[in-house]
């Protein structure tokens, strides 16, 4: 774990219970309307709203003007209705007179397009200009308001990830590459420049990778992927660092955006005092439930505790094709499986929706048709449900499986020129988790150099960039007693993705005792994995290994491979690995060989969940969630009582039909 959260989210919790409530957007609204919003949420439940993330041209309307009267009001509002804010500071959207008076703010993209104003989150983040702007609204928010009794946390911006490949971010690019490689001469070391004639010999002849006639250097791709994530962190910090001057006391956020391709949130975590995220699951994909739990594990990786859901919606979007609506139960099942899995609140964007503009037709806490609405009733009830759960605040996940995930191995495993475009990262690693899910473990995302200490089982499902550092972790757990299961296209290329030599996965094959030799993309149909008896299909991608003092646990059939070894485990039974991409059975089994092997088993107040029940374990508190449109009676271990409902259970938890239960042990 990372251990980024620190006192700022605990203390807020035990004066408030868990936090309830939504981005709170009152510039598009009339002052008649602001008291109307403030006892609407007192009656729903609301105890934070976060205030002020676009509103930097209602603040300064023209250079150098500042308008703070609204916002006084809005705030001298909220805080006599006892509902707290996370203010933001309002740099994510530019105002338009910023971007005509500046075009140099304005990103441009790989193939030379400046874009314009118009939408948000219009600016490039290496603009001096933008940046100098950007501080100066920021610092005069923060110093408007650092007393203020209502503002308890801080967020910077919004859902950063912007990238651009203009001249100041080649310079900000270069300038990271010598802080990185020192001279020139480790650079075209590290890019290995003899290939295609690359070498260079000044700084000033590398640019960003922009359009170009064919594939572009794959660690020239990465540095700069690693560049675009640590500028927007300085972003981030030097506004952070302005408010911690002002307010030292209160915590600092910003929100992240799950598995964010553009942003490193390894690297980023530590820099934030709350880590927050927004969510937005597919309620008509059957898979979005697990995506969403193993991405709430994450967040909670990276926070070393609890985190917060800083938005989800309460119905529909409005930026898919095809919105269909949550249901209440889904919507109170999304924000009951954030708080099983380390979130301390659930805050929806947004709070009244929108009548203008292009959000107008996403969900809100508030709709259009007003209070007497089946939504606006899910809202009042969900905050109810949290009001009872407030014990829940604080308490931590004890979890000893885990899954290594780097955001650079993420990157240089899908870079263009490899052996498929269809093998990718993350429907591997949710491959993986998906059978801890349904068995309700608790599982950890890791970084591969991170401390495995207290983990009994680490998943690396495709783990393809490892550093030495990694290697050397990774073995150490190992030796200590821990199981590592490694995925195919693993251990593949070294922290500049050069590969790594010899057969594979190169730094391991002195433990498996085997080794691959042929990467083999798949055809369609015809391949098969023998293991434990059962016949699985396999798709997409399989590997030529030779087992030497390996336990061969399946064999491939079919195709060129038939007979190869596809799963094999070292002789001291600490190092699996799967040459291979197959569908649930045959993770379900593997998963179940991999558990057995390194002792894990559930543990809990439910043995075995139900097909189509969510089970997840935080504290003392057991969530149920029933994806099915049918009753389910889940079995339990010892007598339970319904919290939210205050039912008792001697033996079996009744579920409704899309329902949700939270269970604790009855005391006798």
């Amino acid at each position: 774990m990372t251990g980024s959260t620190g006192p700022g989210l605990r203390d807020l919790t035990a004066t408030r219970g868990l936090l309830y409530g939504g981005d709170y957007n009152p510039e598009q609204w009339t002052a008649e309307v602001w008291a109307e919003d403030v006892d609407l949420m007192v009656a729903a439940g609301v105890n934070l709203v976060t205030v002020g993330v676009f509103a930097w041209s209602r603040i300064e309307p023209r250079p150098g003007e500042r308008d703070f009267a609204w916002l006084d009001r809005v705030l001298d509002l909220l805080a006599g209705a006892g509902i707290a804010v996370d203010l933001a500071t309002p740099t994510a959207s530019p105002p338009p007179w910023l971007a005509h008076d500046h075009p140099d703010t304005l990103p441009v993209t790989a193939d030379g397009v400046r874009l314009s104003q118009g939408s948000r989150n219009h600016f490039c983040p290496s603009s001096p200009t933008y940046r100098a702007h950007a501080l100066a609204i920021a610092s005069d928010v923060v110093a408007r308001y650092a007393d203020h009794p209502a503002v308890v946390m801080w967020h910077v911006g919004n859902e950063f990830g912007q990238v651009c490949h203009c001249d100041a971010c080649a310079a900000g690019f270069r300038a990271w590459l010598r802080a990185r490689y020192g001279d020139v001469a480790g650079l075209n070391a590290a890019w290995a420049t003899t290939f295609w004639s690359q070498a260079y010999s000044r700084w000033e002849e590398i640019v960003p990778p922009r359009a170009a006639p064919y594939l572009i250097n794959p660690t020239q791709r990465l540095d700069y992927r690693r560049f675009c994530s640590d500028t927007l962190l300085e972003l981030y910090t030097a506004q952070r660092d302005v408010i911690r001057a002002a307010a030292p006391a209160v915590p600092v956020t910003t929100n992240f955006m799950g598995f964010f391709p553009h942003v490193d949130y390894w690297s980023w975590a530590g820099a934030l005092d709350v880590i927050s995220d927004d969510s937005y699951p597919d309620p008509v994909d059957p898979d979005a439930p697990v995506l969403a739990a193993l991405t709430h594990d994450l967040m909670r990786s990276l926070a070393g505790g609890p985190w917060l859901l800083m938005e989800q919606a309460v119905g529909a979007v409005n930026w898919r094709e095809h919105n269909p609506p949550k249901t209440p139960g889904r919507m109170r099942a999304d924000a009951l499986r954030a708080i099983a899995h380390g979130s301390d609140g659930v805050l929806s964007f947004q709070w009244r929706a929108s009548r203008a503009g292009a959000e107008r037709f996403h969900s809100a806490m508030l709709p259009h048709a007003g209070v007497r609405t089946r939504l606006h009733r899910s809202v009042r009830e969900l905050g109810t449900d949290l009001a009872a759960l407030a014990p829940v605040a604080g308490s931590e996940i004890r979890a000893r499986v885990a899954i290594a995930f780097d955001w650079s191995s993420w990157w240089a495993a899908e870079e263009p020129g490899g052996p498929s475009a269809r093998l990718r990262v993350l429907p591997q690693v949710l491959s993986w988790y998906r059978p801890l899910w349904r068995r309700g473990l608790a599982v950890d995302l890791v970084h591969p150099e991170a401390d495995l200490t207290g983990y009994d089982l680490v998943l690396a499902p495709q783990l393809h960039l490892v550093t030495d550092a990694a290697v050397a972790n990774l073995r150490a757990f190992t030796a200590a007693g821990g199981t590592l299961a490694l995925g195919p296209f693993s251990a593949v290329a070294d922290a500049n993705t050069a590969i790594r030599t010899g057969e594979f996965p190169a730094p391991f094959t002195d433990l498996l005792g085997a080794g691959g030799q042929e990467w083999c993309p798949l055809p369609d149909g015809g391949a098969h994995l023998d293991l434990d008896g059962h016949r699985y299909p396999v798709h997409t991608w399989a590997e030529r290994l030779e087992a030497s003092s390996a336990v061969v646990l399946g064999r491939f059939a079919g195709a060129d491979l038939d007979g190869a070894p596809a799963a094999v485990r070292s002789p001291d039974g600490r190092l699996l690995y799967l040459a291979a991409v197959g569908g649930d059975d045959l993770l379900e089994a593997w998963v179940a060989t991999c558990l057995e092997q390194a002792g894990v088993t559930p543990s809990g107040q439910v043995a075995q969940p139900p097909p189509g029940v969510e089970v997840a374990v935080r504290g003392d508190h057991t969530f149920l969630l029933n994806h099915t449109r049918t009753p389910v009676a889940v079995p339990l271990t010892r007598a339970c009582r319904d919290v939210l409902t205050g039912t008792d259970h001697p033996h079996t938890a009744p579920v409704p039909a899309d329902g949700s239960v939270v269970l604790i042990e009855r005391q006798p």
